[in-house]
């Protein structure tokens, strides 16, 4: 029975999204009125990943926020439209088909995670709206894996999965002077499994080796008997590219069963709530890649963090900079195209260069990802430190 309704339910969801598509018109062509632009904010803010969506979306409506008390663009308020996908693929292809034939925005911000943002940017791409991932860092993002064609609508303001997994690999073999490493990975996660491959290639092309390989499932709670097999193999580092919900535990069961080898991993760990799940004392001898770190001295990172701690009570991690990011991006695009025209705006978002953001200057290359800097911050019970930047390439 539960399994027949949730089947009519999917089916029944489907048909009210195709509905939707084929009922609205053929292009979208701006804002509904002529002194607001309607924009987007589709973001993770419930169900798994909600951590994540909800530092995003904080951080995009504090920046359009700050745009239009200091009269918006092009002479025109910004009507941020919220919705809520819920951390699900399926939810992120229906409110992304509201915002585009019921809300008529002309561009959207998020989702959060790649799976949702590559369910969102199914509908975007078919109506030409553009859309930019603050965090959707799987290559297929914004490059259809077939065709090799870059999605023309399509844009993000962090870094690829390739790109961390090979900063992390060299990382590993040359700062920590690694060479062996094994690699514990969830094997559902598109972007698990992209920064594992990327890690690995790099890590052996500098002369180390993989020599195991464990896979874990999202939202388990017991690791302890893959960790008991890594323990015996007594590898130079251990990565991890998960997100914070299981990392957390892992890392806190690792260092439970005496395991103090270096734990690495990739943006997935950034969350206030990594320190909650883990414990401090978990959170030494750890090292990840990010987008921004909180102690850097820069004007702009400084006053991005005391705007955003004068709004929520809570320092800003690295998906609301990301997030903070994305909105700059779209609203230097809409000045930059002097228009509302959606195509205009992918247009100027293509050739978006030397945008000061918060995660560093951003320029957008033929791929649609920015060309900018990364760091690797190290943890020190639970803290984090600034152990290396790595320029952009």
């Amino acid at each position: 029975m539960r399994n027949s309704f949730k089947k009519a339910s999917m089916l029944l969801g489907i048909v009210m999204t195709a509905s939707l598509l084929f009922s609205g018109c053929s292009k979208n062509t701006g804002a509904t009125s002529s002194d607001k632009i309607n924009v987007g904010a589709l973001f993770e803010l419930t169900g798994q990943v909600a951590s994540y969506g909800t530092s995003e979306y904080n951080a995009v409506k504090l920046y359009i926020d700050d745009v239009n008390k200091n009269g918006g663009v092009l002479g025109k308020q910004i009507n941020l439209i919220k919705a809520d996908n819920k951390s699900a693929t399926d939810e992120s292809i229906n409110q992304a088909t509201k915002l585009i034939v019921e809300d008529n925005v002309v561009a959207i911000l998020g989702p959060a995670t790649t799976g949702n943002t590559k369910a969102a940017s199914s509908i975007a791409l078919s109506k030409n709206i553009p859309l930019i991932t603050p965090s959707g860092t799987s290559f297929d993002v914004t490059v259809d894996p077939n065709t090799n064609k870059v999605k023309s609508e399509i844009f993000r303001a962090c870094y690829t999965d390739p790109y961390q997994g090979k900063v992390m690999g060299e990382f590993a073999a040359k700062d920590l002077n690694a060479k062996t490493a094994v690699i514990y990975i969830d094997d559902k996660s598109d972007y698990s499994k992209g920064l594992a491959k990327s890690f690995k290639d790099q890590f052996e092309k500098l002369g180390g080796k993989v020599i195991d390989q464990e896979a874990y499932v999202a939202g388990d709670q017991d690791f302890k008997s893959t960790l008991t097999k890594i323990k015996g193999l007594n590898a130079d580092v251990i990565f991890i590219p998960g997100y914070y919900q299981d990392t957390a535990k892992i890392a806190k069961q690792a260092r439970d069963m005496g395991i103090n080898t270096p734990l690495l991993g990739g943006d997935g760990w950034d969350s206030p709530d990594l320190l909650k799940i883990a414990g401090a004392s978990a959170l030494n001898n750890v090292y990840y890649s990010n987008h921004f770190i909180s102690t850097d001295p820069d004007p702009t990172v400084q006053d991005f963090i005391k705007k955003y701690k004068d709004a929520y009570g809570t320092e800003p991690d690295a998906f609301a900079a990301l997030a903070y990011d994305s909105a700059g991006m779209l609203v230097q695009a809409i000045k930059d195209a002097n228009s509302t025209d959606p195509t205009k705006i992918t247009e100027a978002l293509a050739n978006l260069k030397n945008f000061k953001g918060v995660t560093g200057n951003i320029s957008i290359d033929a791929q649609h990802n920015p060309i900018k800097q990364t760091v690797i911050i190290e943890l020190k019970d639970g803290k984090q430190t600034l152990k290396k930047k790595v320029s952009a390439e």
